[in-house]
């Protein structure tokens, strides 16, 4: 009996959306089910934190993996950049647009076209503008996590001016 040779080579453009569909799919519910055990505070604000641990949780694990058969980096703007490059090219499949420092431990990550806010509106649309911070909290906690595995404590508070372009502030905490 003669085997069949099988190509196992993949249609990666075609393979792309597909994946790119079951994670927004798989964030969107995330989000939901966070917000579904979630109680609000006295302020009537949405308790977040859960959402965050597990993109921490999440972004601890990848950053890992994904440095595995690196160096180590010379500083903290390595790392940095590292993260701005490879670390969000390997999740949003492209690089961050901006990355900008005052070499005193903050850093601003700007991202004019995030993956997760391009079905949620344009410029002109601000309806769900004020819905939209707990689509990036999944986000700060990932950048927060690969950061803690790096070795540097920080947080992470996201800024969205208009859709579907975002800001990350990352606060690096002296000790």
């Amino acid at each position: 009996m003669r085997q069949q040779i099988i190509d196992t080579k993949i249609n990666l453009h075609a393979s792309g959306e597909a994946d790119e569909c079951l994670f927004e799919y798989l964030h969107a519910e995330m989000v939901n089910y966070a917000l579904s055990k979630s109680c609000k505070n006295k302020e009537g604000e949405e308790e977040l934190s859960r959402l965050e641990w597990m993109g921490f949780s999440v972004g601890y694990r990848i950053i890992e993996r994904l440095t595995r058969e690196w160096n180590r980096f010379k500083d903290e703007l390595d790392m940095i950049k590292f993260i701005c490059t490879d670390f969000w090219s390997s999740l949003y499949h492209k690089q961050i647009d901006n990355l900008r420092t005052n070499h005193h431990g903050v850093y601003v990550l700007q991202d004019n076209s995030f993956r997760l806010l391009n079905k949620v509106g344009t410029n002109s649309n601000k309806q769900y503008l004020q819905e939209t911070p707990r689509l990036l909290t999944f986000t700060c906690g990932l950048l927060r996590g690969s950061l803690a595995n790096l070795g540097i404590i920080s947080t992470v508070n996201a800024e969205i001016s208009t859709l579907p372009s975002c800001k990350f502030h990352v606060q690096v905490q002296r000790i």
